[in-house]
């Protein structure tokens, strides 16, 4: 059994490194990444990356403040389903879509992967629909609320019940947050996503 994995960059974001790193001096420039599995059992996608919106007007997308705090660079061509199709990939292929927390540069491609199921922790996925915690974690529904079939999880999570693609629960950033495991025949990868950071 093949496993492949397909690392995308979908856009760049421009921040204080402050922000990340206490009393680091500077601004830092940081990858949008997503990232393709594609199992024998089907193809997983590791968070969507930016909305198409956010290229002609980020703070009308994810707000001023937002806008202001997080300078994006995101051309066409660097959407999520642009992407895949330079791997000879259709979007609606996907067939499950792990969203690693529900923060905009990690689920503003969600439209555009519409037939997939969202896997996500259920703290997530809950505190993504309470209005004081979709404040509190600068959650933007209009990313994630799209009518797919949702699978929510607690905990670690094997996808294909055989060890190759497995979340692992890596709360802090925000409620839910979440890693995934991958398998490959050169070793295992942790696709960590903002655990990286925060």
């Amino acid at each position: 059994m093949t496993v492949k994995l397909y690392a995308m960059t979908c856009g760049w974001i421009s921040t204080d490194f402050d922000l990340l790193f206490a009393g680091a001096p500077g601004k830092v420039r940081i990858p949008v990444p997503a990232y393709l599995i594609d199992h024998p059992k089907g193809r997983v996608l590791f968070d969507s990356g930016l909305h198409p919106d956010v290229q002609t007007d980020a703070a009308g997308r994810v707000g001023a403040e937002m806008a202001k705090t997080f300078e994006v660079e995101f051309r066409p061509g660097e959407e999520i389903s642009t992407r895949l199709e330079t791997l000879d990939i259709a979007a609606g292929s996907i067939d499950y879509l792990v969203n690693s927390h529900l923060h905009w540069d990690h689920t503003g491609g969600n439209e555009l992967i519409p037939n997939a199921k969202i896997i996500i922790q259920k703290k997530e996925w809950e505190a993504g629909h309470v209005p004081e915690l979709i404040q509190q974690n600068v959650f933007l529904p209009a990313d994630y609320n799209h009518g797919h079939q949702v699978q929510q999880i607690e905990g670690e999570y094997d996808l294909f019940g055989d060890g190759t693609v497995v979340t692992i629960p890596t709360y802090g950033h925000t409620p839910g947050h979440q890693s995934l495991k991958v398998k490959l025949a050169s070793g295992d990868i942790i696709l960590a996503a903002d655990a990286c950071y925060f």
